[in-house]
Formats: structure tokens, sequence, C-alpha cells
């Protein structure tokens, strides 16, 4: 039976150690973002605690796959243990889920704060906001288990070669070998539950927001209902634009490491910027900051 796992990852392009300044961004990026949220008033509201909680889990999300990768191309340690593999696919499934579920209940409070503003604040209360921002997490880890355990419960015993820079379920279901069916099966339900379902109801969510935005008199009003939900369906349309190429069809291809690497890399590197630089609330946010800081340099 294999000891251990090889990722190749990306052995043929050295070059790809560019990744660390990618990662150190991503990081710190994500982390301006939860500072400012944390200490503007003007951002404690609902939807800053989501994007809050989403810069959370997106610094969690790198850490799961990259500083591997990074050692890989670095120091070229491609191997990997049997636990660990499988501790790595269940955290980055259980993150993956949770990312999938949580941009849902971000759709939810855009719909909400758009179609009915006068009973927003009313609904949206802390003890709900807090229940929405956790669920997402009890949801993900809890399909994650199971496909991770129904996985695990394959024979692997030989060839030990992942062409993944993670320890990816379709790559690890291809390596096995004992019958896949109920392993697929679970794979497959788990990414309709908790990809093609959220990205419906986002669809549906946000068909209803731009319906809703369209019969706004005024362009003023319409730009800034607009502007509030733009930032959220762009980060959107990257992370289910990947997944569904990737996990409705777990037949671990070769481009998959590379769609892989927009869900993993780039949306959560992305996601500081397309935060910052199309919501005029973070901006004013940011220049609060700045001036603050110089009032207190010019006058300590």
């Amino acid at each position: 039976m294999v000891q251990e796992f090889i990722l190749i990852a990306f052995s043929e392009f050295p070059h790809l150690q560019v990744l660390l300044s990618v990662f150190i961004i991503c990081v710190i990026g994500n982390i301006i973002i939860i500072i400012l949220i944390r200490i503007d008033p003007l951002l404690h509201t609902p939807m800053y605690l989501f994007i809050s909680a989403f810069a959370v889990l997106e610094i969690i999300f790198v850490t799961v796959t990259l500083p591997k990768l990074l050692d890989n191309l670095i120091s070229g340690n491609k191997s990997m243990s049997v636990l660990g593999c499988f501790t790595q696919m269940f955290v980055f499934s259980g993150l993956g889920i949770t990312e999938s579920y949580l941009l849902v209940v971000m759709a939810f409070d855009r719909n909400l704060a758009i179609n009915n503003p006068l009973h927003y604040s009313s609904i949206m209360k802390k003890e709900l906001c807090f229940k929405l921002a956790v669920l997402p997490w009890i949801g993900g880890f809890t399909i994650s288990i199971l496909t991770t355990l129904f996985t695990a419960c394959l024979k692997f015993c030989g060839p030990n070669q992942i062409n993944h820079f993670f320890c990816d379920v379709g790559q690890l279901q291809n390596l096995a070998c004992s019958d896949l069916f109920v392993s697929k099966v679970t794979v497959f339900l788990s990414a309709v539950f908790s990809i093609v379902i959220s990205f419906i109801i986002i669809i549906a969510l946000y068909a209803h927001i731009i319906n809703t935005i369209l019969k706004i008199k005024g362009a003023e009003g319409k730009q800034k209902a607009f502007s509030t939900c733009s930032s959220h369906f762009t980060v959107a349309s990257l992370f289910y634009g990947a997944g569904l190429v990737v996990y409705i069809r777990p037949t671990g291809g070769e481009n998959d490491k590379f769609l892989a690497l927009i869900y993993t890399v780039l949306t959560p590197l992305l996601n500081p910027f397309i935060y910052t630089l199309r919501n005029s609330d973070v901006k004013t946010a940011v220049n609060n900051l700045i001036l603050k800081k110089i009032n207190v340099f010019k006058h300590p």
C-alpha cells in the first residue's frame, strides 16, 4: 500500500516561485480589509461583517495549499504523507464549500438590502448575522467529512504521483485501485449541493436584484445600487467559474491544477483589491485612516 504521495505540482514551471510574493500580498491584503472593517464604525454593518468573514476564510484558504506548493517549488520537497494528504483534502474541501455557502449568504444580504430596505435593519440583527456567518462553516465541513471518508476508504496500491499542487479529490480517485462508484457519487452529490445549487441561488438572487435596480429612477440611484453588488458578483464569478468546471466532473484532468489556481490563488489575491477599488465605503475608510495617521504625525 502507498505510504506517501508525490505532488508533481508545477515542476516544469520553476518560475512560479513568484507565488511567494502572491501569498504575502494575499495575506496582508485580506488582513488590511479585516482591520479596516474592525476599526471604522461606518463599516460595522452586516455586509462588511460578511466581507471580513470572507477575508478570514481566504487567508486560511491560501495557507492550506500555497505553503506546500512553495516548499515543492523552492526546496523540491514533493512528498506528503497519506495522513497529511487526506488532512489537507479535508480542510481544503471544507473551506471551499464554506466559501461557496458564504457567497450565497452575501448575495442574500445584498438582495434583502436592495429589495427590502425599510425592514433590512430589523431583520439583519447581530444574532442572525452571526448565525449566517457560522452556518456555512458547519455545512462546509460536514459535507467535507463525508467526501474525505469515502475517498480515504479507497485502496491505494500505486502509483502515488499526484499531478496537482495539493491533494485534490479527483486526482486521488485516479490513483485508487478499488471500486470508485460510492466515492464518485459522494463527491458528485457534494459538488451539486455545494456548488451547483449555490450557484443557481446566487444567479436567482442577482436576477432579482438587477430587476429591482432597473426599476430605480435616476442614474445615480442605479449606480449606487450596482456598486454595492458588483464587487461580490465579481468574486463569485471567479470562484464558481473554475469550481463548476473542476468539481462537477472530477476526472483529475491535466488542466485542473491550472484552473485550481483561480480559486485558490487568484480569487484570494484579488479579493482585497476588488473590495477596495470598487467600493466607495472602503475607499472612504482608507482615506479616513490615512488622514488620521497624517494628523497624528503632524501633531503628536
